[in-house]
């Protein structure tokens, strides 16, 4: 294997165009973006060549080049999701606690007028994340009237919140 000749890719580039081109777009399913990542596999070919970081030029080297940069494409493709998704989360987040604020407030001045059984059962199991037999140990219940306590607690919660919203607003 001699030199490599940044040229040999000029030389086999009307071969080679619809074989990658071919590989490339029914993996990635556009047009646009099967063209760009056909582009950057000639581009990374001439740069490997170049660089004297290469074999001899051949398709079945080019569709391992357009491999790479397939892959490359999903993994940017991944980050730049998650990053629409991340920023849509902090949106909702930040968009106006206030609400939030406000729900949180009405939701823990409902549960103070429970009476202090059902206020426990719920703190316990909802606010300390315990799992029902624990409530139940902590309540000296059974697993059964514990279910049930927290059931009517969860019905007297819900009713207590909304004659509370009726009065406010």
């Amino acid at each position: 294997m001699g030199t490599p000749d940044p040229d040999a890719v000029i030389a086999v580039y009307p071969r080679a165009l619809p074989e990658v081109y071919g590989y490339l777009l029914p993996r990635c399913g556009s047009t646009t973006v099967a063209e760009d990542l056909a582009a950057e596999t000639f581009m990374a070919a001439v740069a490997a060549l170049q660089q004297g970081a290469a074999p001899d030029v051949s398709i079945p080297w080019l569709i391992g080049i357009a491999r790479h940069k397939l892959v490359d494409h999903w993994r940017r493709q991944g980050r730049e999701q998650r990053r629409l998704e991340a920023a849509a989360n902090a949106a909702v987040e930040v968009d106006d606690p206030w609400d939030a604020e406000l729900d949180r407030a009405a939701a823990y001045a409902a549960l103070a007028r429970l009476n202090p059984h059902q206020r426990a059962a719920l703190t316990l199991r909802y606010l300390d994340g315990l799992p029902v037999a624990d409530v139940a140990e902590h309540l000296g219940r059974s697993l059964h009237a514990t279910e049930t306590l927290l059931a009517r607690a969860r019905t007297a919660l819900r009713r207590v919140y909304r004659e509370q919203e009726r009065h406010a607003g």
